[in-house]
This record gives structure tokens, C-alpha cells and sequence, in this order.
């Protein structure tokens, strides 16, 4: 992998979003190991630098590169310097000159880890930046529905709810269309931004116009935190028009896959019947999360082959 930064899909190519798929499904036989480690990035550090909450994606960096025998360090906004004043720019140079082989980094302000990779030598990984990407998150989405689906080209992905604040919806969109997929978005009118159309997506507004069609149904978490009171009514009308439920879920295809990032407002989004049905994927995504955060953690670092089932 010629780069030295991850940043986001959007300047990904078909290629080199499929070269890093390939490599992560080699690498997801490491965990089924009873010896659950490889030597690859011995002697390699790596830091992982959250200024915003996470489970999935900071346990499954930290797992990855231990997996990879890389040494680790975490930094947690909480209860750091930065609750005294320190400036993003002034924390990542104290964490530069520890001299980490890479820095994987999540904070609330869009552009963060471009700004980190522009002035820094070691590599930088986006774990999500404000609501522009999260493209370790689409990449394993994009495992995850190539592992069911194959070939992703002509397939059609449906993305359902809060498109506006979603990091995940950006980072998926890009890849989907990079590898040839149909994706329709929909979502209430304050949850839809504009330009959607132009990144080649088809906008709706209801999730009975897009789920009889989909392959796919990706469910997006409804981002409190992030809204206003203007942006949604109540919970409970939410669901009513846009969450999956098994009424809705029977008029999709038998074998369309539900997805979910994570975490999921159960009731909200989905109903706990459709979160844990057959057709859901959501724990396969989390595998998945580690083999695809494994292959990039290589392939930045230095590598050109994932290492055989016996290394």
C-alpha cells in the first residue's frame, strides 16, 4: 500500500480499497488461533489518541496492533492534559516526539487527523473526524458485504437514518460507489444534508421506498449528542417511520443482510428482534473490524503480504 496515511474513502481507488479487504480476510484465521499473535510489527509502536468515546473501534485498534506484536500507548482525552488547555496540535507533538510508528486518532473536529498527517512523519489513521469519515468503519462494512454478497458491483445498499451526522454513511458511501454499488439513502429531511445526490447517491425520504429492493439495509445509530431538538420530534415517531422492524423486514428480500455500526438505540433504529434476526450481521461486522484494522496497521507500517495461517 503506497500511502502513509489512512484519512478516508473518498480518495481511495476500486484497487486499493480491494487490495486492503484481501489482506484483512487473511488476517481474520489469526484470532481463530489458540496462539493469537503474529510478529509482524515487533518493535513497532503505535498510539491510539481518542478525544471522543469509542468501544468498538479503540478496542479493536488496540487488539489489532498487539495482535501484530506492535507495542501499544493510549491517550484518552479524559484526564489528560488537554482538560488544562492544551491545544490538539501541542498534545500530538509531545506524542510525535515519543517517536510511535503510527497514531491513530478520533476527535470531534473534521480534519483533525489530515492536519496530524501534514505535519507529522509517522503514520496517522482516522478512527472519525467530526461527521466527515470513519473509514475503517466502511471498510469493514465493505468485508462484511463482499463475505455475503461477492462482487459488490450492481448490488444495492440501502442506508437508513441519520445521514446528516454520520461519519459511517460518508466513509461506506465513498467505498460502496468506488466498487460499483447502487446506494440509496433515506432518511427524515433534517437528517438528509444537501449534495448527497452529487456523491452519487439516490435520496428518499421513507425506508419503505428503499428496503424491497436492498441487498443491504444499513441502519445508522440516531446521533443525539450531535442534534438539536428541531431535528427529531421523539423517539418513538422516529421509529415509527424510519426504524426496521420485522413488519418492514418481511417485505425485503429473504436474504438481505441488516447492518448496524454500532451502538445500537434498540427500539429506535431497530427492534431487538430485527438487531439479533438471522439476517443481521452486526457481530460479523466487529470480527471484521479487527482483521480490516489488523491489514491496515500492516500495510501502512510496511508490509506487502499478509503472513500465512503458520507464520
Amino acid at each position: 500500500m503506497r500511502r502513509k496515511d489512512l484519512l478516508g474513502l473518498q480518495d481511495l481507488s476500486k484497487e486499493e480499497i480491494n487490495r486492503i479487504l484481501d489482506v484483512a480476510a487473511r488476517f481474520r484465521s489469526v484470532s481463530e488461533r489458540r496462539i493469537k499473535k503474529v510478529p509482524p510489527l515487533r518493535g513497532r509502536t503505535v498510539v491510539t489518541a481518542f478525544f471522543e468515546d469509542s468501544t468498538r473501534t479503540r478496542l479493536s485498534f488496540e487488539l489489532a496492533a498487539k495482535r501484530l506484536s506492535a507495542d501499544t500507548l493510549n491517550f484518552s482525552a479524559k484526564g489528560s492534559s488537554t482538560a488544562k488547555g492544551e491545544t490538539l496540535m501541542d498534545t500530538a507533538r509531545n506524542i510525535d516526539a515519543m517517536r510511535p510508528d503510527a497514531i491513530i486518532i478520533r476527535h470531534a473536529a473534521a480534519g483533525a487527523p489530515h492536519m496530524l498527517a501534514r505535519a507529522f512523519p509517522c503514520a496517522v489513521i482516522n478512527a472519525g473526524d467530526g461527521i466527515n469519515e470513519h473509514p475503517t468503519q466502511g471498510l469493514l462494512d465493505l468485508l462484511t458485504m463482499r463475505d455475503h454478497l461477492g462482487d459488490l458491483q450492481g448490488r444495492t445498499v440501502a442506508i437508513v437514518g441519520d445521514v446528516y451526522h454520520s461519519r459511517v454513511a460518508r466513509s461506506n458511501l465513498f467505498g460502496l460507489r468506488a466498487l460499483g454499488a447502487r446506494v440509496r439513502v433515506a432518511g427524515p429531511g433534517t437528517m438528509c444534508p444537501p449534495g448527497l445526490s452529487e456523491l452519487g447517491a439516490e435520496v428518499c425520504h421513507g425506508i419503505d421506498e428503499v428496503v424491497e429492493e436492498a441487498d443491504v439495509i444499513m441502519m445508522l445509530r440516531i446521533q443525539r449528542e450531535r442534534m438539536g431538538p428541531a431535528m427529531m420530534s421523539s423517539s418513538r415517531e422516529y421509529s415509527r417511520f424510519y426504524g426496521l422492524d420485522l413488519e418492514r423486514l418481511k417485505r425485503a428480500r429473504p436474504e438481505v443482510l441488516v447492518m448496524h455500526p454500532g451502538p445500537i438505540n434498540r427500539g429506535v433504529e431497530m427492534s431487538p428482534d430485527v438487531a439479533d434476526s438471522t439476517r443481521s450481521v452486526i457481530l460479523e461486522q466487529v470480527t471484521n473490524g479487527l482483521a480490516v484494522r489488523m491489514a491496515l496497521l500492516y500495510l501502512l507500517l510496511g508490509g506487502e503480504e499478509a503472513p500465512d495461517a503458520a507464520s
